[in-house]
């Protein structure tokens, strides 16, 4: 896995790939196969593997969220893919109406690559959490879990973080006091229609 950050996306591959989003969400909601990318023809940032998430939320709240932490396929790909996931395969949301379209607002976040966080201790985790700039990825007992830097809003302090992603991956609260973890960071370039 490489540990170098990819360059900022310029301002036309942001439209092309917000347009791939909406392109890839109303299909996917009209039950069609998301149309055909013809990704020899993009910006060579858009042909490179990437790695996204999709964010989807309708009047500021959370409507679907679906991505990947490791590049697999090109960016423009992983995108559509994703897009279209967040939208109707996202199981804690029913799957967005044709209605609710016009609603919705598309988030992309591009990830850099993904860094262990060595720990020795629950301060020391804590301490060297970022907020508002590190996305955490949290592994344990063969369940994990991850929470966009954009949580931080939600979630200021490193402990309430730390505490409501073990929940999201289905364990006590309280596991990233009682059990090591696999922790992980990482930063995302997000951008919004």
């Amino acid at each position: 896995m490489a540990n170098t950050t990819p360059d900022a996306l310029s301002a036309r591959e942001r439209e092309i790939l917000l347009r791939v989003a909406r392109e890839a969400i109303a299909a996917a909601v009209g039950g069609n196969p998301p149309p055909v990318l013809d990704i020899e023809k993009q910006p060579p940032s858009l042909q490179a593997d990437g790695a996204s998430f999709v964010t989807l939320t309708r009047d500021g709240r959370l409507r679907g969220c679906i991505g990947t932490m490791e590049p697999y396929q090109p960016l423009l790909a992983d995108v559509q893919e994703h897009a279209a996931a967040a939208a109707v395969s996202d199981f804690r949301f029913s799957k967005v109406t044709k209605d609710e379209l016009e609603h919705i607002q598309i988030e992309i976040s591009r990830l850099t690559p993904i860094k262990e966080l060595p720990y020795d201790s629950t301060e020391d985790l804590t301490r060297a959490l970022r907020a508002g700039v590190d996305g955490v990825l949290i592994n344990a007992g063969g369940r994990r879990a991850t929470f966009l830097p954009q949580v931080w809003e939600q979630l200021p302090q490193p402990e309430e973080f730390l505490s409501h992603l073990c929940q999201k991956m289905g364990a006590p609260a309280d596991l990233w006091k009682t059990q090591k973890m696999d922790v992980y960071t990482y930063q995302v370039e997000k951008f919004c229609e």
